[in-house]
């Protein structure tokens, strides 16, 4: 009923998490004018966008989008913070959601298997409580109802942040860090790679050439934001 609906959100405001207005019962997150005017990439349009540019050496690599844009000093920028370094992680979900339901379709997520979450360092999880891509992928998967796996893919190397280093150290930073766990699980299927925010696709890159050990394997990659 709608007056209880009101009710909750006169004693329990939930504000947008990109300029701070009321939300109404209707909303979530953001408020529909943020909601229109996020920063979208539309690269599901474009073949050899700038994050499938990354991967364009392996004929494996079937895809690659991201849903936004990200800009450091954009107002937008605060639902990467909210999702990552607030504790907010339903955030992800939402916006996984979010995306899957507009990219469904252009096709991007057809024949696609499994879903498999970048995985964050021990230290990392340990910080923060949890792994924001993990949230986002149920997100996707909630939408498209492929199967997610968190499971299939570990961290070995409890790396450094990459959020201060240039794109060389990005690079060595990340090599050799991924282990597949349960090859039997991914051997000869199509796996969505997702990622919070790709800046030079190392990480991604890492993830994605460890995969691409197993027999018979194909990757489409998605990032829920692209830094510029």
């Amino acid at each position: 009923m709608n007056w209880i609906k009101d009710l909750i959100s006169l004693l329990f405001p939930r504000y947008c998490k990109v300029c701070g207005r009321r939300l109404t019962h209707s909303e979530n997150h953001l408020c529909i004018s943020c909601l229109l005017e996020l920063p979208r990439t539309h690269y599901e349009q474009i073949p050899e966008n700038l994050l499938m540019q990354h991967f364009i050496e392996w004929p494996e690599v079937v895809s690659a989008t991201a849903y936004l844009y990200y800009y450091k000093e954009g107002k937008y920028s605060s639902l990467i913070h909210h999702l990552k370094y607030h504790d907010h992680p339903e955030v992800g979900t939402y916006l996984g959601r979010l995306a899957a339901t507009e990219l469904r379709e252009s096709g991007f997520f057809d024949g696609i298997d499994l879903i498999i979450p970048v995985p964050l360092s021990r230290k990392r999880y340990r910080q923060r409580g949890y792994n924001q891509s993990d949230y986002i992928a149920q997100g996707i998967s909630e939408v498209t109802h492929i199967a997610l796996r968190t499971d299939c893919l570990a961290r070995t190397v409890d790396t450094d942040t990459q959020t201060h280093k240039s794109k060389e150290e990005r690079w060595k930073n990340t090599k050799d860090i991924f282990q597949v766990v349960s090859p039997e699980v991914l051997k000869g299927k199509h796996l969505l790679l997702i990622d919070d925010v790709a800046t030079t696709g190392a990480t991604l890159h890492a993830c994605a050439s460890t995969l691409l050990t197993l027999p018979g394997v194909r990757i489409s990659i998605f990032a829920l934001a692209k830094a510029m």
